[in-house]
């Protein structure tokens, strides 16, 4: 392959350089990366550059190599939209296929970038380069390190995107563009901050997303003052959707100093408990994992919801500084890799229908390595079955929504069935059975995730299903829209043990403490599992990687904590697993009941949970 991802980081550092040492040069530009330039000129580069040298005086008066500068600048900037441009054709699904091309595109930013700042004064006096038009190149490659992350579900690739759109802010490249009487370029800006705020929040960055948020707000308000477009109400519905999202996460506040707790939930260097010398357990490692939003109102941004975006989180680890690992000495930049921790290739999909999912789902499975696990993640409206039937098959229990509006059927969209037939837009546990052929991990966030425990491991391929409660007290349901109790545990233990707690504030010190306790009680977790004389084996055998096993121990501190906790009393309050764990060696041990006890001291909420142990049930 031509180009691949250490080209990729060569390029950054490159253009990092370039970034830190040259301040009139950044900027941004707003067509979405598969969108098309709505306002791209239907002249050739070239030919459009001619006219403009040839009005501004005679065309004899040109010294042949600026005329040659100019020329070449053309033929880069064309190059460079056309792959662009291109990049929205690459198949959405598979790993291989589209990594030369982004390549390619790569390749070309980096001579347009070089050669624009190498010949700034010609291109200024000849070609009319505006300031916000070199800003187009920037704000392009902060998109395809953004997209890169999506395709790599490398941290680090964020980073470098939001190094050039803070560049983009700092420097104030569009503050011309509102004194031109042009909206085309005001909605650049505008969609240049959605993006924006879309790789802050990814990397938590909620102090920069507040002040975007208020820019954007400002920017939307003068553009829908200044011009009578349609688009007003659109853009007033992506800041009530940002608001939202931002207002979902429960909020811890530090006493000490009144400040907001902003935590990341990526794997940290030590975030998973260790394995003790001596335990025995599989040697799989998540390689591949599809994260499915299909919550009917449930708070979104740009296609995440919040269930996803904290599900991601959790497969993802810190970013790394790809500048600093390239500069490292003695690394080889011909030779070795970047010193880089593999991520989980991940795919997002955002209310797929069934046809959609399937593709996706048979893609992931094609290309998952030998030894390696396939997670699928389920945040989902459950769907119920309609009638009575004689038979307790992979179909009679219903599943999870999938999205019917793309589903079309001889040119008309199916509304009504017969009751004797199976619902067609839901995600069956059937349906999930040909990709049991090989390490499975399933985690299903739905009101009918129960579902999922009527499966069969048809092929003796380790198989897991960590599965939701289907209700949550009253006092809770409230919440529903703002993500699941559920995965918050998943994505962040502690802040969802305070949030059951009824806490939103305490002493930095306090956090920190309980932070400490909250590793301790993972650590013992990890122990019960592993020491487990009952337990199913496929258990284990996802236990070896990081990230499955932090996700297990979650499950079962979550699964302990629901189940001492006063208003969680009915059964289906509690999440369920296939196959089954041994309640009394994991999520009733009475240890492990302690320990929650003894965080409920710590916290002085020892009052919402049972006080003494299974025996109250």
């Amino acid at each position: 392959m031509a180009h691949s991802v250490i080209e990729v980081g060569k390029f950054q550092v490159h253009v990092s350089i370039m970034l830190q040492g040259c301040e009139p040069k950044i900027d941004r530009q707003y067509s979405m990366l598969l969108a098309s330039e709505a306002d791209e000129s239907k002249i050739g580069r070239t030919e459009f550059a001619l006219e403009i040298m040839s009005s501004g005086g005679a065309e004899d008066d040109i010294p042949q190599g600026e005329r040659k500068t100019v020329t070449d600048f053309c033929y880069l900037l064309d190059k460079s939209k056309q792959l662009f441009n291109g990049l929205r054709d690459l198949p959405q699904y598979g790993q291989k296929q589209w990594q030369s091309y982004f390549g390619r595109t790569f390749d070309v930013y980096t001579k347009l970038w070089k050669f624009q700042q190498q010949h700034r004064q010609v291109l200024d006096n000849r070609y009319g380069l505006k300031r916000w038009q070199i800003g187009e190149i920037a704000s392009k490659i902060g998109q395809l390190y953004y997209h890169y992350y999506l395709r790599t579900s490398e941290t680090s690739y964020l980073n470098e995107a939001f190094s050039f759109y803070s560049a983009i802010r700092q420097r104030s490249y569009y503050s011309q563009v509102n004194k031109e009487d042009r909206p085309e370029l005001v909605v650049k800006k505008l969609r240049y901050y959605a993006r924006f705020i879309v790789v802050c929040l990814l990397l938590n960055k909620m102090d920069v997303v507040k002040d975007l948020v208020k820019e954007l707000s400002d920017e939307i308000e003068d553009y829908t003052h200044r011009f009578n477009t349609e688009d007003q109400v659109e853009w007033n519905l992506v800041l009530q959707e940002v608001a939202a999202f931002i207002e979902a996460d429960p909020v811890m506040v530090l006493n000490d100093d009144n400040t907001i707790v902003i935590t990341s939930n990526r794997l940290a260097e030590t975030g998973a408990p260790l394995l003790e010398q001596g335990m025995i357990v599989g040697q799989l490692s998540l390689a591949d994992a599809l994260i499915i939003g299909n919550c009917n109102n449930q708070v979104k941004f740009s296609e995440l919801t919040v269930d996803m975006f904290r599900m991601l989180q959790a497969l993802e680890r810190e970013p790394m500084n790809l500048a600093s690992q390239m500069n490292k000495p003695g690394m080889q930049e011909s030779a070795d890799k970047p010193a880089r921790r593999e991520n989980p290739h991940k795919y997002l999909l955002y209310k797929p229908t069934f046809s959609q999912l399937y593709t996706f789902l048979a893609a992931s499975f094609k290309e998952l390595p030998a030894n390696s696990v396939l997670l699928i993640y389920l945040s989902a409206t459950g769907v119920f079955p309609t009638g009575r039937s004689d038979s307790e098959g992979p179909y009679d229990f219903g599943g999870v929504l999938t999205n019917s509006n793309r589903d079309i059927i001889n040119g008309d969209a199916i509304h009504k069935r017969n009751q004797s037939h199976k619902e067609m837009h839901c995600l069956h546990p059937g349906d999930l059975y040909p990709f049991t052929r090989k390490p499975l991990f399933i985690i299903v966030d739905s009101s009918n995730s129960i579902a999922y425990k009527n499966f069969t491991n048809l092929f003796g391929q380790p198989l897991v299903c960590l599965l939701s409660p289907t209700a949550y007290p009253k006092a809770l349901q409230d919440q529903t829209q703002r993500g699941s109790l559920f995965t918050l545990f998943l994505n962040n233990p502690l802040m969802a043990f305070l949030f059951v707690s009824g806490l939103s504030s305490m002493r930095r010190g306090l956090w920190e403490k309980c932070q400490e306790y909250l590793r301790k009680i993972n650590r013992d977790i990890a122990q019960l599992l592993t020491h487990s004389r009952s337990i199913d084996q496929a258990f284990l055998q996802f236990f070896g990687d990081e990230f499955l096993r932090l996700l297990l121990t979650r499950f079962i501190f979550c699964s302990a904590t629901m189940r001492m906790h006063k208003i969680f009393r009915e059964t289906r309050n509690y999440p369920e697993t296939y196959p089954q764990l041994p309640r009394d060696e994991t999520v009733e041990n009475p240890h492990l009941q302690k320990h929650i006890l003894e965080l409920a001291a710590i916290l002085d909420v020892r009052n919402v949970f049972l006080e003494n142990t299974i025996d109250d049930y």
